[in-house]
């Protein structure tokens, strides 16, 4: 079993295929579900943001598990394949590994060294272990993946200056001291906007939300920080626009929350709506209101392109430096931890020969002292002990530190642990060929 890496990104899609490739918070369970349904994936977690899809599965073959990921990924955006497989990058095995390390650190990210994609990947775990698609191989990735993301803004301040999507796009919607906001979506985005709002000089904060008691909850936390708050259901939504400066829209809805129809002709004053959303929050029609602009995804990957933003070149290749040394640990830990099963299983058998030998013994010496058996059977596990502790601890050793090389397969030949299966080494029975009684 490897783990399989495949997805688009606003470095391979542009925006139009990453709307229609993302996956709603509504349809999550559903599609990880399909995943996990599929002939070859066996465990699968799904992260979809604001500027990426992606799957990560744990496969029996890479064939197998790319043309079934492949074949969901298709059908849920509605996308003709080929269309679709011209826009994705896969990753295998270590390469996978690398990816999504790369990817929780920031490095991967359209804004260099964010740090929201670190909860985002969080939140992808969490809702994959509750729809039950994660097994023992994902928990751990996804545990070390977390640490190394930490590690890496911790050790190379990557992401002290707040860089992310939100500031590129309150950056473009121009100066927002003492004006009035409107935040429609009460989610991790939202709460986002909200502290670079309060940063930026805000004058007040109006929240929106298909679940009211979110939108309450953020706006007590705003106003807990400073800054007038009101929440307010999404019926209200025209009224709220009408009233506010600036408008940001980050709700993971499926479909345009905000149209035309919610946006009325300005003559005193311009409305800049930021759109956060994947797939669009915003009906791009609104444009067509006077004195509206419009700001969104696409708006914020041109001005990346054209200033650039994130860390520095220093505090990149620092994290990509570490990446890589926790890339280098985690593979030599999951050789190490491969041929353990092997080790285990030679070790029983060690035990079934010892006791084999020692039942032959009580036959023929019927009258030996109890004291002086148990005397030469600790004294035969000791000599077997010791015989087995250097070549074990060392083929663990060589494990880690050796690609390429198949030392479990190695064990399982030389001391016939049934080579043609690996995944029961753990549990075999003894050869009666080698391991019973001889004359």
């Amino acid at each position: 079993m490897s783990v399989l890496a495949i997805g688009l990104s606003h470095r391979t899609a542009d925006f139009h295929t990453l709307e229609r490739a993302a996956v709603p918070a509504a349809e999550l369970e559903k599609v990880l579900h399909e995943l996990q349904q599929a002939e070859h994936v066996q465990e699968v977690m799904l992260l979809s943001s604001c500027n990426r899809v992606e799957v990560y599965a744990v496969v029996e073959t890479f064939h197998g598990g790319l043309a079934d990921v492949s074949e969901v990924l298709a059908r849920q955006s509605g996308c003709p394949a080929t269309a679709l497989y011209d826009n994705l990058y896969v990753h295998y095995a270590g390469a996978a590994v690398e990816h999504i390390f790369n990817v929780a650190s920031g490095l991967d990210s359209m804004v260099a060294g964010e740090t929201q994609i670190l909860g985002q990947v969080r939140n992808a775990y969490a809702a994959a272990r509750d729809a039950g698609t994660v097994g023992r191989t994902l928990h751990e990735l996804i545990q070390t993946t977390l640490r190394v993301g930490k590690r890496v803004h911790t050790e190379t301040g990557l992401g002290q200056l707040g860089a992310s999507v939100v500031a590129e796009a309150l950056a473009a919607a121009g100066d927002v001291a003492g004006q009035h906001a409107l935040i429609v979506g009460a989610g991790s985005m939202g709460a986002l906007a909200a502290s670079r709002l309060r940063k930026a000089g805000v004058g007040r904060i109006t929240v929106a939300n298909r679940t009211l008691a979110r939108a309450e909850r953020l706006a007590r936390n705003i106003a807990e920080q400073g800054v007038p708050a009101a929440a307010m259901p999404m019926a209200g939504l025209a009224a709220a626009v009408a009233e506010a400066d600036l408008v940001i829209c980050c709700t993971g809805a499926k479909g345009a929350v905000l149209t035309a129809d919610h946006v009325l002709p300005r003559e005193d004053r311009p409305l800049v709506i930021c759109d956060l959303g994947l797939p669009r929050d915003v009906d791009p029609t609104v444009t067509a209101v006077p004195k509206v602009g419009l700001v969104d995804l696409e708006t914020v990957q041109h001005r990346i392109e054209t200033y650039g933003t994130g860390g520095s070149s220093r505090q990149i290749a620092r994290a990509t430096g570490i990446v890589l040394d926790e890339v280098r640990e985690y593979l030599a830990g999951q050789r190490s931890a491969a041929v353990t099963p092997t080790v285990t299983a030679l070790r029983k058998r060690a035990a079934e020969v010892v006791d084999a030998e020692l039942l032959r013994l009580d036959k023929r010496l019927p009258d030996m002292d109890t004291d002086v058996r148990d005397e030469v059977a600790r004294t035969v596990r000791r000599v077997v002990d010791k015989l087995l502790h250097a070549p074990t601890v060392r083929v663990k050793q060589l494990a880690a530190e050796t690609q390429g090389t198949d030392y479990a397969s190695a064990l399982r030949e030389l001391f016939e642990l049934d080579p043609a299966s690996p995944v029961v080494v753990s549990s075999l029975t003894p050869n009666p060929q080698t391991d019973g009684e001889t004359q």
